[in-house]
């Protein structure tokens, strides 16, 4: 034995940890958006969740993930805790899938060149292969996210062989018979360092990955590896509620309770089980003798599926006694705690999560501010105190939701690793304060309203007249910026543009009509500088409107991203059809509308696009 063994079976252990983590990631990456919604389908049904969990943890290959991802779920109140019992039993069965794929390590290839491909030593250079290909190439879609499964599958099982080579050498030294007969004879300290490697790798799986490794030496019996095995779950489960309680609601963080109560009696059951077998004799033939890493793969596998059929009738106590041990704590509910509530830390690791809860969180968002702003146009011909103190309540809750959208986005942004994930979120980021600013203009058009009660002023019945045209412009604006960004709609967000200019239009002429009334004392001009201050407001609500809808475009025209500004510029030139006519027609019908009020001016010259 010298240094340069242990450097190897170090490098060995550091490729086999990196290969599952890029497996796992690109597994997650691809998959999120049919994770989400099987997870989100799951019924009371404790055997359907089950299965789903067995399922999602083979698939995405780790526990922590699947249980991480539920107690998100939980959290953003998706799925009750009652129906994630099933999935976390599931998850725990469903890790033993990787140790059954390591045991390709025992296969024996000789007389058959077909079993040959299966080996590691064949495995593990075809998947980089394969990988480096698809990456290199781009042949398709997703071609670089299989790439990198591929990739990380081939890593994993180079890293598997270089840590069979480094501890085959170094059992030439005693070290490792020494080690494992410690264990044997403790299974308590077996447990312990079953428990702590597990923690530390924050993984089940690739710690008795590690311990199928060590196997090749020949030196590992059953009673040295059994109760390292059964301290690997509990590690494993306390780095999971760890990693769950982070930022977490109370019912979110019962999950990862959950998760440590059923660990433990799986504990408790498979070490009095193992006792009770070995002192009646039927452990004997397996008692002392090597096993190699399909036993161990097997071991694991009975372990946890024995104790999810032996403990499935008591996930109702599981479930009563994480109420008990994790209290609700008290506090300030706020209008929109539940929207949130499901920007949780939890969904990074599955980004079509993470984007749907700022997708509904700025869902909420745009559409209190909406209300606001209506409510605002209201107050200024019937001011109610009520209703203003209304909108600057709903203000602040939009100030809240804002805030913790950006600051998730911000968190959110270095785990994305797919071109479209970091389009949608750069597009979200851009709306979050376009958002909030509609929520600012319909607290300052409240304002207005106040202070002209205050002043006893108001506007005149033709300026009304003409304000009401101004603000049912206004309201299909808004009514194309939340098809635009609800269903994702480039033709909502064309029609945004033309109204936009339509509205300027109106403002002009309202600037207009209203100096002419003020000249005639038609208009009080105490009213001169609220009307004035209106038209700015009206005029940036647009412009708000129009940011939302070029963001929407640029996510689906990603060229453009550099270049907005040519954008309008283009559209303003008049050379675009489509543009000029939706344009002419808007201007046309809100003219019309204008000039058929009874108390309007005289009707102004038509204007076109050419």
């Amino acid at each position: 034995m010298d240094i340069f063994n242990v450097i190897s079976l170090l490098g060995g252990l550091a490729m086999f940890l990196y290969g599952m983590r890029l497996m796992g990631d690109s597994l997650k990456e691809n998959s999120s958006g049919a994770l989400k919604k099987a997870m989100s389908k799951v019924t009371n049904n404790p055997l359907k969740a089950f299965i789903l969990g067995v399922l999602v943890t083979a698939l995405i290959q780790s526990s922590t993930a699947t249980i991480v991802i539920t107690a998100g779920l939980v959290g953003a109140g998706i799925l009750t805790l009652h129906q994630s019992l099933g999935i976390i039993v599931g998850a725990n069965v469903g890790t033993t899938v990787t140790g059954q794929i390591i045991r390709l390590l025992d296969l024996d290839s000789s007389g058959s060149s077909v079993l040959r491909f299966f080996q590691p030593s064949t495995l593990a250079p075809i998947a980089l292969i394969i990988g480096v290909v698809l990456i290199m190439g781009s042949f398709f879609k997703n071609a670089h996210s299989i790439g990198k499964i591929a990739i990380g599958f081939g890593i994993l099982f180079s890293g598997l062989l270089n840590m069979t080579g480094a501890v085959n050498t170094l059992s030439q030294s005693g070290i490792i018979e020494g080690l494992f007969s410690g264990l044997g004879r403790s299974p308590v300290l077996g447990y312990l360092t079953g428990a702590g490697v597990a923690f530390v790798l924050q993984s089940s799986s690739a710690a008795v990955g590690i311990l199928q490794a060590f196997s090749s030496t020949g030196l590992l019996a059953f009673r040295s590896i059994y109760s390292v095995i059964v301290g690997i779950y509990l590690g494993d489960c306390v780095t999971t509620a760890i990693v769950i309680s982070i930022g977490s609601k109370a019912e979110a963080r019962r999950v990862g309770m959950m998760n440590i109560l059923f660990n433990l009696s799986k504990t408790v059951l498979v070490l009095i089980g193992v006792t009770v077998v070995h002192k009646l004799g039927l452990l004997d033939r397996l008692w002392d003798a090597p096993v190699n890493s399909g036993i161990i793969a097997n071991t694991n596998t009975i372990f946890n599926l024995g104790c999810a059929l032996a403990l499935f009738p008591m996930l109702g106590v599981y479930e009563k006694l994480s109420r008990r041990i994790i209290k609700e704590k008290p506090a300030k509910e706020g209008k929109f705690k539940s929207v949130t509530d499901a920007l949780n830390p939890a969904f990074f690791s599955t980004p079509a999560l993470a984007l749907q809860s700022c997708y509904k969180t700025l869902l909420a968002i745009f559409a209190t501010a909406r209300t606001s702003i209506e409510k605002s146009f209201a107050l200024l011909k019937d001011y109610d105190p009520a209703v203003h103190k209304q909108i600057l309540a709903d203000e602040e809750e939009i100030d809240r939701m804002t805030d913790r959208v950006s600051k998730y986005m911000v968190g959110f942004l270095p785990h994305l690793q797919i071109d479209s994930h970091v389009a949608i979120l750069n597009q979200y980021y851009k709306i979050t304060s376009e958002f909030e600013r509609l929520g600012d203009h319909a607290v300052n058009i409240a304002d207005h309203a106040e202070s002209m009660k205050k002043n006893d002023t108001s506007f005149s019945k033709t300026a009304f007249s003409e304000l009401a045209v101004l603000e049912s412009a206004l309201g299909q604006i808004l009514d194309e910026t939340e098809q635009t960004f609800a269903k994702r709609d480039i033709d909502a967000a064309a029609r945004i543009e033309p109204l936009v200019q339509v509205v300027g239009d109106l403002i002009t002429v309202l600037r207009r009509n209203h100096l002419k009334r003020m000249s005639t004392g038609e208009c009080d001009p105490y009213a001169d500088t609220a009307f004035t201050d209106l038209m700015v407001e009206f005029h940036r609500i647009g412009d708000v409107c129009s940011n939302v809808g070029v963001a929407t475009v640029v996510r689906a025209q990603p060229e453009l991203a550099d270049h907005e500004h040519l954008y309008f510029e283009r559209l303003h030139a008049g050379g675009d059809e489509a543009f000029n006519a939706a344009y002419n027609r808007a201007h046309q019908r809100y003219f019309a509308l204008l000039n058929s009020s009874p108390d309007a001016p005289a009707k102004p010259a038509a204007q076109t696009k050419d």
